[in-house]
């Protein structure tokens, strides 16, 4: 038996202690909050997205795949799916996503809690921990509660995304003391800030698109859905699928851009589309009968072309404009909206200095890291929550004594 010590009761932070005590180890997790799962309650809007159908590891970005493929197994998959049954926890799956059917993020967290009282984690909150040192073979943990020992510690204290759920950054440092290297976390799954002055005209408005992510001029990745149109630039899922690759590209002072398709249903080319439109049809009108009024005006000043204009009457010029902007309009970024709106966060200890069958620092016997700490960061859909259970449990099961 070992005496172990959890840092976080976020979504890892509780796994890990589950799995600790489940094998016969004395678990005490320290929360800095005054409960539990305060980020996780968040998730999904407040219905908790809690795992995908499909957990392909193409849907993660990080730098060393070869290891996130030892992590993110098959058989760790089938693990967390029946570890969720075993807590109760009825799925409601929609297009892949993993919800639970009350559709409400507590049912996760007070099912994650009441489970790891049930099998004797003692749960300590409102205990922030403060530095952590190693003596004479246990670690130490001084907090504000007072000091703490133990052979294993498990740091889950998450990265520096939604700073305001006890999320700062600390335990970067803590794991620095003992010889890991940090990638530089940066924003990721954020909304995306444009350069220009024009974005308070379409602001509120929801459109069906083809996003494509260009670096330094060069197509990096196109993805598919719903954009939400800001006064500041973009926001919505497809958004958040790019921004931890914009994000690292910003940080290297790279040109990033997004192109946005309007017309992705179009199935011809665009002029023959117009060409078969309603001849007496201003433009305003043809436009209208698949974009939102906003965006119509927004584009219509860009290509200087008149409202009441008829599609016949335009010039070869204004009709290439017209369809450039309805098929790549494009959005210089220059930043994201910062630690304090993202979901996660991209960077972190690489995937190099832990064991990926155990979650122990290759630098530190007894220490252990899971979570977001870790350069794993998914797309959005389950997969981050998905990389938190599974380190979590990998952590957890790994800490008894041989």
């Amino acid at each position: 038996m070992s005496k172990v010590i959890v840092v976080g009761g976020g979504a890892s932070g509780l796994v890990s202690a589950i799995y600790a005590a489940i094998n016969n180890n004395d678990v005490i997790l320290l929360e800095r909050n005054n409960k539990c799962g305060k980020k996780l309650l968040l998730t999904g809007n407040g219905k908790c997205n809690y795992f995908n159908s499909d957990m392909d590891i193409s849907h993660y970005n990080t730098n060393n795949k070869d290891i996130l493929s030892a992590i993110i197994t098959d058989e760790h998959i089938n693990r967390i799916k029946y570890f969720f049954k075993t807590l109760g926890i009825v799925p409601k799956i929609k297009n892949g996503y993993y919800y639970p059917m009350s559709n409400q993020s507590n049912s996760i967290c007070n099912a994650l809690v009441n489970y790891a009282l049930l099998v004797g984690v003692e749960i300590r909150t409102n205990v922030l921990v403060e530095y952590i040192n190693y003596l004479d073979d246990d670690y130490v943990l001084n907090t504000t509660q007072g000091v703490f020992k133990c052979n294993k510690v498990i740091i889950a204290t998450g990265s520096k995304a939604l700073a305001k759920t006890g999320s700062d950054g600390m335990g970067y440092n803590f794991l620095k003391k003992f010889g890991h290297s940090i990638i530089k976390p940066l924003p990721s799954l954020v909304q995306l800030i444009g350069k220009g002055k024009y974005f308070k005209n379409w602001a509120g408005v929801r459109s069906d698109v083809i996003l494509t992510h260009l670096e330094d001029n060069e197509i990096v990745k196109e993805v598919k859905g719903e954009v939400q149109l800001t006064d500041y630039g973009i926001s919505g899922v497809c958004t958040f699928g790019l921004s931890g690759m914009i994000a690292r590209g910003l940080d290297m002072d790279k040109k990033e851009e997004i192109a946005i398709n309007f017309m992705p249903w179009l199935d011809t080319s665009f002029n023959e589309y117009m060409n078969k439109q309603n001849k007496k049809f201003s433009i305003t009108q043809i436009l209208e009968g698949f974009l939102n009024y906003k965006l119509v005006n927004v584009i219509l000043f860009f290509t200087n072309i008149k409202k009441d204009s008829k599609w016949i009457e335009l010039t070869g010029n204004q009709k290439e404009q017209l369809a450039e902007y309805l098929l790549s309009f494009k959005i210089e970024i220059i930043d994201t909206k910062g630690f304090e709106h993202a979901q996660v966060c991209s960077g972190g200890v690489p995937l190099a200095e832990i064991n990926p069958n155990t979650m122990e620092s290759i630098y530190k016997k007894g220490l252990y890291i899971t979570g977001e700490l870790l350069d794993i960061d998914g797309e959005c859909g389950g997969y981050n929550l998905g990389s938190a259970w599974i380190t979590g449990m990998i952590a957890g099961s790994s800490v008894s004594n041989d």
